[in-house]
């Protein structure tokens, strides 16, 4: 999709490489790793770069510490997992300016086949204004550069973008497999090609649906945001999620979807319950059927059906945002329906990464997806058709 270089463009042996991950992991009140899915989604970089004789000199946000050092964001516990993975010592810098005289001494006495692990590079708050000096700073620890962070593509930030203008740089294996196995589903589809989008608000997605629908053959929507589509089309909702101010918008793009021989398919039925809990009064109705003191928490059985049907008739299957609130048990079935469909597709499967993502996860079906994206964002500003300055950076070939 993209004329970037990658790491077989770089001539490695011997060379200190700068390399900005995604160690963005889940932890739990002990500082342990809960999921480690980005941590070994870095390895085939790390190993590649190893055996070719070079020099690895890692870098990654964790959490939002806002730009000062706060202990619970540090990225000790990334470099013990790190270090058990790779079955070798990784240095940790543990120093709260990230690349001060501890970082440049660890990386100047670095021989072939090291590893050393900076300490969060939001601790600063140069990176996330993309500060020149910062980035310049982290450049000059290295003599190459390499993006194997798309979960952050979609920033422009010091640490993905700003160093690019010091190093010769080249984007990393899974930046690589995100944007060649989505850019071809959004310019050169099989088809039928099927989007199935969900989570809580049509602003969120509007660019998404914007650009969408001259691509698709059919569009699912579920979710909170299905409840303002409904509205447009003249249903009462109860107390179901609504944005007033997008009906409108809601119509247009009904009707948009329906000049262009588009399918846009919303919930013929859902499950709605009293509150906003798990443990509520909950049944399931028919879209015209919503009674006015409940609020719509997930899509009904016919509504599964229905949707299940479509995307195993599809052939390229692109899917982000959950169809209900699926951390509760009781509304969660909508969700799970989904990715089980997906499971059975013979034909490409993508995960927009994020609320989907573990959704997959929790199904235990993430091993039948094509590809699951490692970045929520960066995936819905490639499915909005906007480019990603942490890809736009790199050299091209």
């Amino acid at each position: 999709m993209l004329n970037k270089k990658t790491l077989d463009h770089l001539g490695i042996k011997g060379k200190k490489v700068l390399v900005r991950c995604d160690f963005n992991v889940p932890m739990n009140k002990d500082g342990e790793i809960t999921d480690d899915r980005r941590i070994r989604s870095a390895l085939p970089t790390i190993d590649y770069i190893l055996k070719n004789e070079g020099k690895v000199i890692l870098m990654s946000h964790l959490g939002r510490p806002k730009g000062e050092p706060k202990s619970e964001y540090s990225l000790k516990p990334v470099a013990k997992r790190l270090s058990a993975l790779l079955n070798k010592e990784v240095v940790f810098v543990d120093e709260d300016s990230v690349i001060g005289e501890g970082a440049k001494k660890a990386t100047s006495d670095m021989k072939n086949g090291d590893v050393v692990l900076l300490q969060n590079t939001r601790f600063r708050k140069e990176e996330k204004k993309n500060d020149a000096l910062f980035a310049k700073e982290l450049a000059s620890l290295a003599d190459l550069f390499v993006n194997d962070a798309f979960g952050t593509a979609h920033r422009a930030h010091a640490s993905n973008v700003g160093v690019c203008n010091y190093l010769s740089s080249a984007v990393g294996f899974l930046v690589n497999k995100e944007i060649e196995v989505m850019g071809k589903a959004m310019s050169d589809p099989d088809r039928p090609f099927v989007a199935i989008l969900g989570g809580a608000k049509v602003s969120d997605k509007i660019d998404v649906i914007e650009n969408l629908i001259d691509k698709v053959d059919s569009l699912l929507i579920g979710g909170g945001m299905a409840y303002t589509f409904l509205k447009a089309k003249g249903f009462e909702i109860g107390k179901s999620l609504l944005e007033e101010d997008k009906i409108d918008l809601a119509k247009n793009l009904i009707s948009k979807a329906e000049e262009k021989g588009v399918k846009l398919l919303l919930p013929m039925d859902v499950v709605v319950a009293k509150e906003f809990k798990n443990d509520t009064e909950y049944k399931t109705v028919k879209i015209d059927s919503i009674p006015h003191d409940m609020m719509g928490l997930d899509i009904g059985e016919e509504t599964r059906r229905f949707f299940a049907e479509e995307i195993k008739s599809g052939k390229t299957i692109i899917w982000n945002g959950p169809m209900g609130v699926f951390e509760m048990v009781n509304f969660a079935k909508g969700t799970e329906a989904i990715s089980i469909a997906m499971s059975q597709v013979n034909g490409t499967t993508i995960i927009g990464g994020g609320d989907s993502a573990a959704a997959v996860e929790k199904t235990g079906l993430a091993d039948k997806m094509t590809h699951i994206s490692t970045g929520g964002g960066a995936s819905l500003q490639l499915f909005e058709g906007k480019p990603l300055p942490g890809i736009e950076a790199i050299d091209d070939k």
